[in-house]
């Protein structure tokens, strides 16, 4: 038996035994960055019965040489959703595509009501409330994560010290110019372990034109972001590495985060107007 799977930072290594590539798709597969994309060739090249997953945000898994393909697909189905709290759904199985394509950008639902929101827990995971951190506007305007309810948000923790949250800006920007105001959906930019500042110097020479706040109190090695209610929240609870990134449906409840930098940011328009469209009932 051959698996492999891959999550962020996480991946389950073995060693490939090589068989002639059956050319299943010519298209890239959702979400996949470069690496994702090499492991479905990979899983092109293995033996049949085999099947190949994937999750929203860029987790992946597979199984191959199984006794038969729904074996293959449940295994790999198992070992995705240990690496991710999205909806991991299959794309391939043996030589055929699967890939349900019209309900993929459905898979953040179904939402929850006010009052659903109003009960459960306050945290990081998906399906809880997020923590109400405190942020302020080039004006120095306080603002807080709860007078963004009724609208979805993308919540985008980077630094420009950081070569990948570089790299991902420009895609990033892309996403953003493609809504407007009448959306619903707000993209609230907190620049971590440098001063705002820094931070809108650096996006100002990249012509980055993204909402950039200021969040957090600056210090060499760690920021603690204030809540509302006066505690403070360490920016090492919020992330692991920048960037990191959250989205919360229109009742401030997380329904998706990523950790590290997202490959193909325009691949969650689709997601976003979903949520802009059926959360906050």
């Amino acid at each position: 038996m051959m698996k492999k799977s891959g999550a962020n930072l996480v991946a389950v290594t073995v060693m490939l035994m090589l068989a002639p590539v059956i050319t299943v798709a010519d298209e890239r597969v959702p979400h996949l960055d470069e690496r994702g994309q090499a492991e479905y060739q990979a899983f092109l090249s293995a033996e049949t019965p085999r099947a190949f997953v994937i999750a929203p945000g860029g987790t992946w898994a597979w199984h191959a040489e199984m006794p038969t393909p729904e074996m293959a697909l449940e295994a790999a189905l198992q070992d995705c959703r240990r690496h991710t709290e999205q909806r991991c759904v299959p794309y391939a199985v043996d030589d055929q595509v699967v890939f349900d394509a019209a309900a993929w950008p459905l898979s953040w639902g179904p939402y929850l009501s006010a009052e659903q929101a109003s009960n459960t827990a306050v945290g990081l995971r998906r399906g809880q409330r997020f923590p109400d951190i405190v942020f302020h506007t080039s004006g120095d305007v306080q603002r807080t994560v709860s007078d963004l309810r009724g609208q979805v948000v993308v919540l985008h923790f980077w630094g420009s010290w950081c070569p990948p949250c570089q790299r991902e800006m420009p895609d990033l920007q892309s996403l953003y110019d493609s809504f407007t105001a009448q959306d619903d959906v707000a993209f609230v930019l907190l620049p971590v372990r440098e001063s705002f500042a820094t931070a809108m110097s650096w996006a100002t020479q990249k012509n980055i034109q993204l909402p950039i706040f200021s969040g957090g109190e600056t210090t060499v090695k760690d920021e603690a972001f204030q809540l509302a209610d006066g505690s403070q929240l360490s920016d090492r609870k919020l992330a692991m590495v920048f960037p990191t990134t959250y989205i919360l449906d229109k009742h401030g409840v997380v329904v998706f985060s990523r950790v590290g930098p997202v490959a193909r940011w325009m691949e969650l328009a689709p997601f976003l107007r979903d949520a802009a469209a059926k959360s906050g009932q």
